[in-house]
């Protein structure tokens, strides 16, 4: 069996699901399908969100507008009427019900509830026009088969009791084709919990590995994994085949063709995965896959955006090193906060991480008895795979370079956008 996996953008729309049924026909083997919330529905959802939590009623508008949407290519997709307008109706039923009676709950907890129906609307969809073009499809609420910790926002999955009620819930023997959701699963309390943003492609992996699937492929709006993001370097070339490694590296610089956690499962079980358009879905794409080799070596660029670099200091001018940094290292865990680079020195530790300001300010204040802190925002951290010196003159002209990090294969750099970036003090 295989799994495919369907992010938003190839659903946006009723020509993006009726693209996904000839995708999905032309497959002959025993098949799961992962889909994403359609679109941008889940940047909706989180604005339903941020109003409700702020007792601002215009959550209802919010919420009316993505109803409008989901309503509108149910229509397109079923001008007859269907079960499928009467399922999405249940459902955002239920969801207005939770919003007018629920008492508010943390942030990320709500997240985690709300949230979570962008892929249960999308899914119930697109199982329903497979069913109608004639394709024996069954749905499935993934919610009820992968159990995740209460880790909300980024949940751990429990891999020992997720397993058999995932090879319960994908019974072959009844249906040959599945269509159930990413991003999302459950605790055992039966409280909606997420993989983290973008984490469709993780519960991909997860599935191929539960299941023993042969192969996985991502479907996306490029041609396979490129050398650089297209939208910000024109002549982005893409590479043929990957290893695994290469995709981890790639993956942890902020790469956001695959998401980061994605490769483990399929690497665990030696389980291909396919990177291919869903426009030009006769192209072959891109494989990765353990043996792999780079047929052409050549630099690949990676820059993630809306960085923080964050300088802490031991306030009585002590070695950093040793248990100053594992008291500081548990202070970024224990915050939810991932570090993208670090560079360390006798005094000093810098650290690049996402721009979630609430977190950081979080993170300072826990930090300010013992450590002072500068910071410097508006920056981003640029990575070469397999770099040259005109690789990086290319990248890095006309910038400046905050800090710098050199490895045997990859070089990373630490840069201002631009002259609005200041250097800023947590005291």
């Amino acid at each position: 069996m295989k799994v495919y996996k369907f992010g938003g953008a190839s659903v946006k729309d009723a020509a993006g699901i009726r693209n996904l049924a000839k995708i999905v026909s032309k497959e002959k083997e025993n098949l799961v399908v992962v889909v994403s919330a359609f679109g941008k529905t889940t940047n909706a959802l989180e604005k339903v969100l941020k109003a409700w939590m702020e007792g601002d009623k215009s959550y209802k508008d919010h919420l009316d507008n993505i109803y409008s949407y989901h309503a509108s290519i149910a229509d397109e997709l079923f001008p007859s009427g269907n079960s499928a307008r009467g399922n999405i109706d249940n459902s955002f039923a239920k969801l207005r019900e939770y919003l007018r009676s629920s008492k508010r709950s943390s942030f990320d907890f709500e997240y985690d509830q709300i949230v979570s129906y962008g892929e249960i609307w999308s899914t119930m969809i697109v199982a329903e026009y497979l069913r109608k073009s004639g394709i024996n499809a069954a749905w499935v609420d993934i919610r009820k088969a992968l159990l995740t910790d209460d880790r909300y926002r980024d949940a751990n999955i429990l891999w020992n009791e997720s397993t058999s009620m995932i090879r319960a819930a994908f019974d072959f023997r009844k249906f040959p084709l599945y269509v159930t959701q990413g991003f999302i699963g459950s605790t055992a309390a039966g409280w909606s919990t997420t993989l983290g943003r973008e984490g469709s492609d993780y519960t991909a992996a997860i599935l191929a590995n539960m299941l023993d699937a042969g192969s996985v492929t991502v479907w996306k709006d490029v041609p396979g994994v490129l050398n650089a993001d297209p939208k910000w370097l024109n002549d982005a070339r893409k590479m043929e085949e990957i290893s695994y490694k290469e995709a981890v590296e790639m993956t942890f610089s902020g790469a956001k063709v695959i998401h980061p956690k994605t490769i483990k499962p399929l690497h665990n079980k030696n389980i291909p995965l396919h990177v291919r358009s869903f426009i030009d879905p006769d192209e072959p794409g891109t494989i990765v896959k353990a043996d792999a080799t780079l047929k052409k070596t050549m630099p690949v660029f990676i820059r993630k955006e809306n960085q923080l670099l964050i300088s802490i200091l031991p306030r009585d001018f002590s070695f950093v090193m040793g248990d100053n940094l594992s008291r500081i290292f548990h202070t970024f865990i224990k915050h939810g906060i991932k570090v993208n680079l670090v560079e360390a020195s006798a005094v000093a530790i810098d650290v690049c991480v996402d721009d979630e300001r609430p977190k950081i300010e979080s993170l300072l204040v826990d930090l300010e008895t013992e450590y002072s802190a500068l910071y410097n925002e508006n920056t981003e951290m640029l990575t070469i795979r397999h770099y040259t010196p005109e690789a990086i003159t290319r990248i890095t002209s006309g910038r400046e370079i905050l800090l710098e990090q050199r490895m045997r294969s990859t070089v990373r750099f630490v840069v201002r956008e631009g002259i609005a970036s200041s250097l800023r003090s947590s005291q």
